[in-house]
């Protein structure tokens, strides 16, 4: 089975891709956390969780969320962590993950994406977010190989930069960085609901026909990334950047968040 968490495409695509060369069932996990749900899932296919790189680690709601949910048949669990950068030293701490939810981890692999982390710095072009996805699908097919082998993916060997930034920066990035209060709203706001729809904290509501975030977020960038009309901005950092957004909203979240 593939699980995947997705904020703006990346990790969809790549899940996607794993699922149709697997023969896999695909399951969102944006629409677990969305609904509230935790669940019980049964396979007798490894486990393959496929999700962003969050402060280099599996991000925190992701985990807390796995933490709640029970996994039936199978005790084999890949991890696909895609990246604008480096996954860090993010494999023992999905290890670690999987020891407390009674899994086997199997490896965890980085896959280098488009960045779009509006809220931290620049994205790249359109035309280079779609080179970049395009050269992804070698590397995705690869680990959809392995895992359909029951090859465990190779361990990559943790450098000294990775080891801090996947360690002590990781929580203190969540509590100093990761809020929402640099995301404003422009007149360019058509009062859509999209953001709100997408949000997987339903951190987001309408007030006056605008956006209001209520200090729940994990910066996902799914509301500034997918904006229609580009009206919300991140503090200056976001001003004049590409968004990138490639997220099938109707195979994440059902039609409402695809209007």
């Amino acid at each position: 089975m593939i699980l995947y968490f997705s904020g703006t495409g990346n990790s969809q695509r790549a899940a996607v891709q794993m699922a149709e060369q697997l023969g896999d069932e695909l399951v969102s996990i944006n629409r677990q956390i969305k609904d509230g749900t935790a669940g019980t899932f049964t396979s007798e296919r490894p486990w393959v969780f496929v999700m962003p790189t969050y402060s280099w680690r599996v991000p925190r709601l992701v985990e807390e969320w796995m933490e709640k949910a029970r996994f039936e048949g199978s005790r084999e669990a890949y991890f696909v962590l895609t990246c604008g950068g480096s996954v860090g030293n993010a494999a023992p701490y999905a290890a670690g993950l999987c020891g407390r939810i009674g899994l086997t981890f199997r490896g965890l692999a980085g896959v280098a994406m488009p960045e779009n982390y509006l809220a931290l710095g620049p994205t790249p072009s359109e035309e280079e977010c779609r080179a970049l996805m395009e050269a992804a699908r070698p590397r995705i097919a690869r680990l959809a190989e392995m895992v359909s082998a029951g090859k465990r993916f190779p361990a990559e060997p943790a450098t000294m930069v990775g080891k801090l930034e996947s360690g002590p920066v990781n929580p203190l990035f969540y509590r100093f960085y990761v809020h929402d209060k640099g995301f404003t709203v422009s007149d360019a706001c058509i009062s859509c609901g999209r953001c709100a729809a997408r949000c997987p904290l339903n951190n987001i509501r309408y007030e006056g026909g605008r956006p209001v975030w209520q200090g729940s977020c994990t910066h996902c960038m799914a509301c500034i990334g997918g904006c229609p009309t580009s009206a919300i901005e991140y503090k200056k950092v976001s001003q004049g950047r590409h968004r990138h957004y490639v997220m099938d909203d109707a195979l994440c979240w059902g039609n409402e968040a695809a209007q």
